[in-house]
């Protein structure tokens, strides 16, 4: 098979990711039986015959996810978070007792198996950024054309303002406006109030601008993307449906109104904010909260919180309150640290600088597989004791400059699988047991 693929590696690695899920032999000779039925003149397969294979072997909600990638540039990288709100708003993923957030996660994973979506970036063995080969994006811009599944409008041609973006959004089916131009910032000339009233998806990426306070008008919206624009009117208090989020300015940054706790059925919530939001704790339906602080947020799965300057972080016993919280960044000066929820499975502390040990309190977490540490402790020694960390998998210990002992009890770590040590110069030897874990780079 791999000749008729003409020794092309994107061919060879797609088929395989096909072949992968095929368990009998039957299933081998089917897809052999289809490529030999498609051999051209040189005896070898089209490689859009093969890659079209694949996608036809992919169920309907794995279908609608992968010609998903072909709206957006071409080479564009993706955060993994912002593909898996978009297609939980979009509908393409079932409702059931999982959580839609973990199901969405699964196929973009099922995506990666099938070679169909590459892995640009991971986090602790954790997709966080994601492309498409050009060529697989090919394929889902002529797959999505043939089904009207989207439209694509080259903004050199026709006005954003134009008749043909006005029909895209009342065509059937077509509740999605993206736009991608770094040359645009007069967001003005967007009618928002007339040609996008029906819109559930907005996703602005341009240079710099501001949002017009129409944007308010959008009642039907459930996800809006803002890349580049450096004012939000309070008018977005407006968007009662909205379930996601995502601003952020590459020069400024982006000012939230207090209107914003308004948004009552928001899940993720992704922003610069240097205040708190007096009323967020109405946001009962959170679950994803990056770069704001606040406290009584009981759904909270994945927490960033970050501490400037001199500062350090304010009390942080209301993470205490956050039981299904899972996925925790703190960026700053701790003064202490307090026993965090048991649900916690990953802890990252960035330059912390505690003056002690924290090894004690952070082994007594039963749930937690990744912990990350850079700058995060002034002290010469650590000491792991007795049956801590049961569950702990992967451990980085970067940029500690002081620590010079590291003490591990006999059962302690008994899971441990990956080991990341960097800049801890006065680290005088690591475990004898850590020796044989496999070590992590990068």
């Amino acid at each position: 098979m791999v000749e008729k693929c003409r020794g092309l590696a994107l061919a060879i690695v797609v088929l395989s990711g096909l072949l992968l899920h095929k368990r009998g032999l039957d299933e081998w000779q089917k897809v052999k039986d289809h490529l030999w039925k498609n051999i051209i003149e040189d005896k070898s397969v089209e490689i859009s015959n093969i890659l079209s294979l694949s996608y036809n072997d992919l169920s309907t909600a794995l279908k609608q996810c992968f010609l998903y990638f072909g709206i957006f540039p071409e080479d564009k990288v993706l955060e993994a978070e912002n593909i898996i709100w978009l297609w939980m708003v979009e509908g393409f993923i079932p409702r059931g007792e999982e959580r839609m957030e973990d199901v969405a996660e699964g196929f973009l994973n099922e995506l990666i198996r099938r070679s169909l979506v590459q892995v640009a970036k991971t986090f602790w063995e954790k997709v966080t950024e994601c492309r498409v080969h050009d060529l697989l994006r090919d394929l889902a811009i002529q797959k999505a054309l043939e089904i009207n599944f989207f439209d694509i409008y080259d903004t050199r041609n026709h006005s954003i303002s134009s008749l043909c973006i006005r029909h895209a959004i009342h065509s059937q089916g077509e509740r999605s406006i993206m736009f991608f131009d770094h040359n645009f910032s007069n967001t003005s000339l967007i009618k928002f109030s007339s040609v996008f009233r029906h819109l559930y998806v907005l996703y602005l990426d341009i240079e710099v601008g501001f949002t017009p306070d129409a944007i308010g008008s959008l009642y039907h919206l459930k996800f809006l993307h803002l890349r580049g624009l450096c004012y939000i009117p309070s008018s977005i208090g407006n968007l009662k449906n909205l379930q996601t989020l995502h601003a952020n300015s590459n020069l400024f940054s982006c000012h939230l109104p207090a209107e914003t706790a308004d948004l009552i059925n928001l899940r993720h919530l992704v922003a610069p904010y240097s205040e708190p939001l007096k009323r967020i704790s109405k946001l009962t339906s959170l679950q994803v909260l990056e770069y704001i602080y606040y406290d009584h947020l009981k759904n909270l799965s994945t927490l960033r919180l970050l501490c400037c300057g001199d500062e350090s972080f304010p009390s942080l016993e209301f993470l205490n309150s956050c039981q299904k919280l899972q996925k925790l960044w703190l960026d700053g000066r701790i003064e202490k640290l307090l026993l965090f929820s048991n649900s916690t499975t990953m802890i990252a502390l960035l330059y912390s600088e505690l003056t002690e040990d924290p090894m004690p309190i952070l082994g007594m977490l039963p749930n937690l597989r990744d912990l990350q540490w850079r700058g995060a402790y002034k002290g010469k020694d650590i000491t792991c004791n007795g049956n801590s960390f049961s569950q702990l998998e992967f451990l980085r210990l970067d940029s500690l400059q002081n620590l010079e002992r590291w003490h591990l009890g006999t059962s302690a770590m008994p899971l441990i699988k990956g080991l990341y040590i960097y800049d801890c110069r006065r680290l005088k030897e690591i475990p004898e047991r850590m020796k044989d874990v496999e070590p992590i780079y990068g």
